[in-house]
């Protein structure tokens, strides 16, 4: 059993490697046979190992899973190798929107156009083509119009382990900024 114990580290590492997303305590434990206390012992001294080597792997809690990821100050050297890709970047009105979708969620499109000023149809479909928002709901008032909110993708793509994350709007520095977003 020793031996086992010893190389659940390697084993959640290959699991991580291959999954390409984040991964939740449950899908490592269903994956590899293991109790979530042994699991969790070993996801700890998995990123203990890659903290304390100094190595160009880390592993990251984000989006309500673990990730096997590169650490942000090699990024050059990867796109000198990889060649700059074209970034998918956001327009200003999609992340405006999006901003106001992560912090006021659930939101309706009415309340997202009340907020921004302008139509944002074409914005919301973006931005659900791109797997940042979804449909959540409907609001119970009449019409029963539709609930958006944020995705997993939203968090591993910012980087964020759950909402919790997301800067705090200070309404105080700043209060007509505050009650736009």
């Amino acid at each position: 059993m020793i031996a086992i114990y010893q190389s659940l580290p390697a084993l959640i590492e290959a699991l991580l490697f291959v999954a390409g997303a984040p991964l939740t305590l449950e899908e490592i434990c269903a994956a590899a046979g293991l109790a979530p206390d042994d699991a969790q012992l070993a996801l700890q001294e998995l990123q203990s190992q890659y903290e304390g080597e100094g190595r160009g792997l880390q592993v990251r809690y984000v989006a309500g899973g673990y990730q096997l990821c590169t650490k942000a100050e090699f990024a050059p050297y990867i796109e000198n190798l990889l060649g700059k890709r074209e970034k998918n970047t956001l327009s200003q009105a999609a992340l405006e929107t999006l901003a106001i979708i992560a912090y006021k969620q659930p939101i309706t499109k009415f309340e997202i156009e009340n907020i921004r000023g302008v139509r944002v149809d074409s914005v919301l479909n973006t931005l659900m083509e791109k797997g940042l928002i979804k449909e959540i709901g409907r609001k119970a008032v009449p019409g029963r119009p539709i609930l958006y909110g944020t995705t997993k993708y939203f968090l591993t793509a910012f980087g964020l382990k759950d909402l919790e994350d997301l800067p705090r709007v200070d309404k105080e520095a700043n209060p007509d900024r505050a009650n736009k977003v």
